[in-house]
């Protein structure tokens, strides 16, 4: 039986099962880009990746099918011999070769059109490109040549290269086998054959070898401005050096020179049949990229390296220049601290802003508080720990928060229903301050907290819904017949009576899903049939995917490199994710790069802010530095993209915040690019580094920057900075900070605050170790890892007050039976002093006077978690100092119940046979009967 219409058959399935996915895949995304308000990014993206792909294909298939095709014509039909198979001639003949020149023409074609298709954006820059303003010093070129023409020269150099040689070496094995190509045999023995062509193939290769030698002659060419963008033999600066400059570069030249004479000599060869002109071209050409490389290393050995650090001086320059304008720490603030000023009570009261908000919880530790104390079932999760600043109650406070999302993976019966059209989203936030603990449990002071929100602030959550967030991954449907899960709110199990609260969505979010031809194109993006069949979805559904907020942007704008860290924002009762975004090159000539977990740059700028809601998904972009080249070219790609900062609301512009990996990459090039004198950079005479901590605390890992709320030298009112020390190079003292501003129209200013090198100012490692030598802490820490308990070490903060600094580092106890660490004790050093105490006003009161109690806000708040706080230690006034408003004398009635409150606790210790608390709890007493005796 003959199946004639089999191959039709498997045909169609063959296009069935790539095309119609693929299909499905580009329509259903434009739905979701049009539902956001976003459809020119995708159409113009998908014009440009058409028009690259079939601009490439095209002349790729017409170089090589006229070029194979007219080496069939010209080649004849004459068979050839190959070999000789049981007696019988195998011939193979050029017509037998020439009948598959289309389909290797368009297969080859096909393959780089693909590949061409995903340098769309590079053609788009190409065509719409910013100037930068900045010129090269050796060249004089604009930044913007290097960014956006150099790469796209030199694709289109080497696939021209490619489908020249390519087409080159098919021509002439249809030549060959033809017989228009023969080796023929000389008279003599000892000489060499003779190549013998027709005229015709002659002419042809010859052509072809000579556009070859032209797209080599300018792939040299291009390789001359590229050496700014290389390493330097001698690895003293990036960039084009003087070897490279006076020994590499004319080579280059010369090399440019003999490949266009050789391109003439392959025409001379073609037209005139001397069959010495080719290897004469080819022969000047490997001997002028000889003498090239043999005369840089000379340069280098005998000029450069004697006197390396006179020679290399300009290129430093220029690197170093560089180097700073792409970082944009050539902006930086540059101011001399004594590192000698001696702090009094008043200092410290004058600054209360920054005392009462040093962040004494650390991200890990209160994670897992978190998720002990607020993640309320099984099914929700934090996924991570935000800083930010509000104003509570009037007053600027550094808080720490975490969103409570979702996690479909940990639910106990997983299905379609439950995944897909019940529990559809996480709910509410968790907020406290980061410098606040219950007492006597030590957990954290909660200003929004429980299920449904339930807030003592000023602060309110009026949309506690979190479809969009950092955990949610995959597709839900809501406005179904299915009632969604809002929140727990009892233990009877899953009835909508009693197990849980149901909702139905109110929001703008997702694409709808209710018609039949909607549901299939789903089903089959998805590969769920449950979306087609399922009965509970209706006109009004709507389905909503790409909801992961990392991923949501990246599909969005393709175009910007992001932060790792997304965080929250609570604003008008709502819940909002911003992500920094960055516009980034790796091509600005003599900057030094360094690499990302995905890719290297050398030149970064946070250019964008996108706000996502996280109950709508609507996403915003907004333009941060309206002066960077790569966010004004993609303005032009994109019009109406990116909005001006000034139209975001101004509720959020107060969050917006300095980002983590620009602060990071900024202040691992300044501890080298501070250096600008070119000969302290030769020498790394004044090489800075992150400092490094303990081994038996930190596990020898470099410092981190971090978040405060805190009033710089020379400042008047406190702000939210992000911060980072310095160290000499294999030196443990300080040598400076930096500090990145984040509030109004100080946000993106870099500040550097230098100690004199002549005056040692004690670093964080210095630090820790005389922490791991008082005599009073070590056997203190030593006790409770006896007793079963586990000490996490909080990070030591480095808080800079007017010309001086304090160190402070938390303290945590777990113990075995429970997974909460909780905040016990505060170390505080300055200077000489080490003290460690509950709280960190106490701990001060030891080192700066029982006045400081009495006139700064304490950091330990009651057991209710309200904002009802414990009454403060009092003492003598400081001359000069006033107690802030609100700050009473604490009375004999609150005293006497901190007494009892004391006393209690160290019975039951007792009882329990928990000997160190007893101790800490009869030294608390007295230190409370103490107070009553001085309290009037």
């Amino acid at each position: 039986m003959r199946l004639r219409g089999l191959p039709g058959f498997l045909l169609l399935i063959v296009v069935a099962l790539l095309v119609v996915p693929s299909a499905t895949g580009y329509y259903t995304d434009w739905l979701w880009f049009r539902e956001l308000g976003y459809e020119q990014i995708f159409t113009r993206t998908l014009r440009a990746q058409t028009f690259v792909f079939a601009a490439t294909f095209a002349v790729a298939f017409s170089i090589l099918s006229f070029n194979l095709q007219l080496a069939r014509r010209r080649a004849g039909s004459r068979p050839r011999m190959i070999i000789d198979v049981g007696g019988r001639p195998v011939t193979l003949g050029s017509q037998d070769v020439g009948g598959l020149a289309v389909p290797i023409a368009a297969g080859v074609a096909l393959l780089l059109g693909i590949a061409g298709a995903s340098n769309w954006l590079r053609w788009l820059s190409f065509f719409h490109a910013a100037p930068f303003g900045d010129r090269d010093p050796l060249f004089g070129r604009d930044v913007g040549f290097y960014v956006f023409r150099l790469p796209v020269y030199q694709t289109l150099q080497q696939q021209l290269l490619f489908l020249f040689i390519l087409a080159l070496v098919g021509c002439l094995a249809s030549y060959v086998l033809s017989g228009n190509f023969v080796l023929e045999s000389r008279p003599g023995a000892a000489s060499w054959p003779r190549v013998r062509l027709a005229p015709s193939a002659r002419r042809h290769l010859a052509a072809l070898l000579a556009l070859v030698f032209l797209l080599m002659a300018w792939g040299s060419w291009l390789d001359i401005p590229a050496m700014l963008l290389t390493p330097t033999d001698s690895a003293v600066a990036f960039g084009a050096s003087y070897a490279d400059v006076h020994a590499t570069m004319p080579f280059l030249w010369a090399s440019v020179a003999v490949l266009v004479v050789g391109a003439g000599l392959a025409v001379w060869h073609g037209v005139g049949g001397r069959g010495w002109l080719v290897p004469l071209a080819l022969s000047l050409y490997l001997l002028v990229s000889i003498a090239g490389g043999v005369y840089a290393s000379i340069v280098q050995r005998l000029i450069v390296r004697p006197n390396e650090q006179n020679v290399e001086r300009p290129f430093i320059e220029h690197n170093i220049a560089a180097t700073r304008r792409a970082y944009a720490i050539d902006r930086v603030e540059e101011r001399e601290l004594s590192g000698d000023a001696e702090l009094t009570a008043a200092d410290i009261v004058e600054n209360a802003g920054t005392i009462e908000n040093v962040r004494l919880w650390d991200h890990g530790p209160l994670l897992q508080t978190f998720g002990q104390i607020q993640e309320i079932r099984t099914y929700y999760d934090f996924v991570n720990v935000d800083n930010d600043r509000y104003t509570i109650d009037g007053k600027l406070r550094q808080v720490m928060l975490s969103v409570r999302e979702l996690n479909t993976e940990s639910m106990p019966n997983p299905s379609f229903v439950n995944e897909r059209l019940t529990f559809t989203h996480g709910y509410g936030l968790t907020l406290g301050p980061v410098n606040q603990v219950t007492a006597p449990e030590g957990l954290p002071v909660l200003f929004i907290r429980d299920i449904p929100p339930v807030s003592t602030v000023d602060l309110r959550v009026d949309r506690p819904g979190v479809y969009y967030g950092e955990l949610t991954a995959g597709y839900v449907l809501v406005n179904t017949r299915q009632p969604e899960f809002d929140y727990p709110r009892g233990e009877g199990g899953a009835s909508a009576d009693v197990g849980y609260a149901t909702t139905t969505y109110e929001g703008t979010g997702g694409v709808p899903v209710g018609s039949l031809a909607r549901r299939m194109l789903f089903a089959i993006r998805f590969g769920s049939t449950d979306i087609l069949v399922s009965n509970q979805i209706t006109r009004e559904s709507r389905i909503m995917f790409h909801r992961q907020i990392a991923e949501r942007v990246k599909v969005l704008a393709p175009f910007l490199s992001y932060d790792f860290d997304p965080y929250p924002v609570l604003s008008g009762g709502r819940i909002f994710w911003i992500q920094d975004a960055y516009t980034t090159t790796s091509n600005y000539p003599y900057s030094t790069p360094r690499q990302r977990p995905a890719s290297e740059l050398n030149y970064i700028r946070n250019s964008v802010k996108i706000v996502t809601d996280a109950y709508n998904g609507t996403v915003a972009f907004y333009l941060s530095d309206p002066d960077d080249p790569l966010a004004q070219t993609i303005d032009r790609i994109f019009p109406g993209v990116l909005e001006p900062l000034s139209a975001m609301p101004p509720e959020l512009r107060r969050h917006v915040r300095y980002p983590e990996e620009l602060f990071r990459t900024q202040a691992q090039v300044y501890q080298t690019y501070h250096m600008t004198n070119p000969t302290v950079f030769y020498n790394k005479e004044d090489q800075w580094q992150w400092p490094v901590l303990d081994a038996a605390q930190q596990g020898s890992t470099p410092m981190q920057p971090y978040y405060t709320v805190m009033t710089l030298p020379g400042g008047k009112s406190t702000e939210f900075i992000q911060m980072l020390p310095f160290t000499p190079r294999a030196k443990d003292n300080l040598a400076a900070w930096m500090v990145a501003r984040s509030d109004g129209e100080h946000y993106g200013r870099l500040q550097v605050f230098q100690f004199p090198k002549q005056k040692i100012v004690y670093g964080p490692r210095q630090v820790v170790g005389r922490i791991k030598q008082d005599q009073v802490i070590s056997p203190q820490i030593t006790l409770w890892n006896q007793q079963g308990s586990e000490v996490i070490w909080g990070n030591l903060l480095v808080i800079p007050i007017k010309e001086s600094l304090l160190y402070v580092q938390p303290l945590y106890l777990r113990s075995p039976q429970s997974s909460i660490p909780e905040l016990k004790r505060v170390i505080v050093a300055y200077q000489s002093r080490i003290v460690m105490d509950v709280t960190l006003t106490q701990a001060l009161s030891q080192i700066f006077g029982r006045s400081v109690a009495a006139a700064l806000a304490p950091d330990l708040l009651s057991s209710t978690a309200t904002s009802v706080i414990e009454a403060p230690d009092v003492g003598p006034e400081v001359e000069g100092v006033v107690r802030p408003p609100g700050q009473a004398a604490s009375t004999l009635g609150a005293l006497a119940a901190e007494a009892k409150q004391h006393y209690e606790n160290a019975v039951k210790a007792q009882r329990e046979g928990d000997w160190s608390t007893y101790g800490e709890q009869l030294r608390q007493l007295e230190r409370v009967l103490e107070k009553m005796q001085s309290t009037p």
